[in-house]
């Protein structure tokens, strides 16, 4: 966050981003500037900081007021209508403190005290007396979202009540004061903008977005009989596939948790420590590519939704409608969602985090995975191809060979026997030093070592065990200039040691 705002500062006010002094006062035109942002294409506004990117900061004593008084107008729909909900976010940066707010570009038009602005350049301009820029923007908005569409027959019986409930109690984890906890779930919906009003027809009613969201099976066949997230790991058998996810009626809710447990199962966790913590790779990859593959589809398209393991790929495609138009990397990263009523509740509950920090961690992390950087293109269809050797390192492939040379002993009997051992000892010993890295995230001894693999040679343990990981650099000797001290203790590098 600190880097993207120091960046911000550098690049200067344009077209998605906004300076304001707010010294003693939130400054009013704030919300032109929100409106604005909602309406075009979204943006960043900083308070605290001069035209030229100075930063001047808040006053201590003004801050908390500030952020409860936007808090409270942002979801009474006093300034903003439709109402929206915003997150508003104090920094500290050269000794002073300045407040940040992220917005999304809506997929709804939106008026700030009963007028219209859209953004152009560094400035906000009033169309309200503008029928032509009006109707202009209405029509981007229809063509661009199709998550907004309404459907007016659907009842509140048909949408599901313990995701709604689901969806309260995980926005009060991220903040236990959020708007949501004092709301009913109507009121919920539409001030998420998933129950709307056409103000051009009067046509009233839930979108899509909450469908997709909420819907039982029998809603979202009915109102989109094409949807499918198809999941597959095609390891061994590439013909067909080893293990299946077919979801083709489930909420993007469930379906989330679904997609991310069936990875979990297949793909390997090596175990990783960034600093003196360890890292959950596969989890903070994928928790943030799936997120970005539900928040971004195009779903009024038919193609289905696919991401396939295979035994040296990973491989993901997206109906989309595309921003870029090419590769994707940290160079022309940009904020920009697709679907933004979904994006934001997903933002609500702690799913999804600022836009552009996912793809960020996801290329970060893959390469640490992998040793490979993900190839990201947006275009009609938005894909994902990550590079791996994942299989033929881990674990389950030494016990499949194995087995495959136990079921060969019809051959030359005394080599097969010799040949099963030899991969036996080193399964073994894999498991041994896999074990041993996680146990020693605190310095131990080698025969905590020993006691914890429930082994009864030490000399056997230092072979093939400590030995081998000292020479990878995995392990390094607390006591590294007498080796054989009596209090030579074992820990994994980078880890914090205590004096104890």
């Amino acid at each position: 966050m600190l880097r993207n705002i120091k960046k911000l500062l550098e690049q200067g006010e344009n077209q998605k981003v906004e300076f304001k002094e707010a010294l003693l006062e939130f400054p009013k035109s704030t919300y032109e500037t929100i409106c604005a942002f909602l309406n075009t294409d979204g943006g960043e506004i900083i308070l605290g900081v001069k035209d030229n990117g100075k930063i001047t900061g808040v006053s201590s004593n003004k801050i908390n007021n500030m952020k409860n008084d936007f808090i409270n107008v942002m979801n009474s729909g006093s300034k903003i209508n439709p109402a929206i909900h915003l997150d508003i976010k104090d920094i500290e940066i050269e000794g002073k403190t300045i407040l940040y707010i992220s917005v999304f570009q809506s997929s709804q038009v939106h008026r700030c005290n009963g007028k219209t602005f859209i953004r152009q350049n560094e400035s906000d301009f009033d169309i309200s007396n503008n029928n032509n820029a009006i109707s202009k923007l209405y029509l981007t908005k229809d063509s661009s979202y199709s998550e907004n569409r309404i459907f007016p027959a659907v009842r509140y019986e048909q949408l599901r009540e313990d995701l709604i409930e689901r969806g309260r109690k995980l926005a009060l984890i991220q903040n236990s004061n959020h708007p949501w906890k004092e709301m009913d779930n109507l009121t919920i919906l539409k001030r998420s903008s998933l129950y709307i009003e056409d103000p051009r027809t009067g046509e009233k009613g839930y979108t899509l977005a909450a469908i997709l969201l909420f819907g039982t099976d029998e809603l979202i066949a009915s109102a989109l009989p094409a949807y499918r997230i198809d999941v597959l790991k095609r390891v061994n058998n590439i013909t067909r596939y080893d293990d299946r996810l077919d979801l083709r009626t489930t909420n993007l809710l469930e379906s989330y948790d679904k997609i991310l447990e069936f990875i979990a199962k297949h793909l390997p966790n090596p175990f990783y420590l960034e600093g003196s913590q360890r890292i959950n790779l596969r989890e903070n990859i994928f928790r943030e590519l799936v997120a970005n593959i539900i928040v971004h589809k195009e779903y009024a398209n038919a193609e289905p939704t696919r991401i396939i393991i295979q035994r040296n790929l990973i491989h993901t495609e997206n109906s989309n409608k595309p921003y870029i138009n090419g590769i994707i990397n940290l160079d022309n990263l940009v904020t920009h969602p697709k679907n933004p009523n979904i994006t934001r509740f997903f933002k609500e509950i702690g799913i999804v985090e600022e836009l552009g920090s996912g793809i960020e961690k996801i290329i970060h992390y893959c390469k640490e995975y992998t040793g490979n950087e993900p190839i990201i293109r947006d275009e009609n269809m938005f894909t994902f191809e990550l590079k791996h050797n994942l299989f033929s390192i881990s674990l389950q492939e030494n016990e499949v060979t194995e087995k495959k040379v136990i079921q060969s002993s019809d051959t030359v009997k005394g080599k097969v026997i010799q040949s099963s051992d030899t991969v036996k000892e080193k399964v073994i010993q894999s498991k041994n030093q896999k074990l041993t890295i996680e146990f020693c995230t605190i310095p131990r001894t080698s025969a905590e070592i020993k006691d914890y693999l429930g082994l009864k040679s030490k000399n056997n343990i230092l072979q093939r065990v400590i030995n081998p990981l000292l020479e990878q650099g995995i392990l390094i000797r607390t006591i590294p200039d007498k080796i054989n001290s009596s209090k030579q203790k074992y820990v994994v590098k980078n880890t914090e040691i205590s004096d104890n």
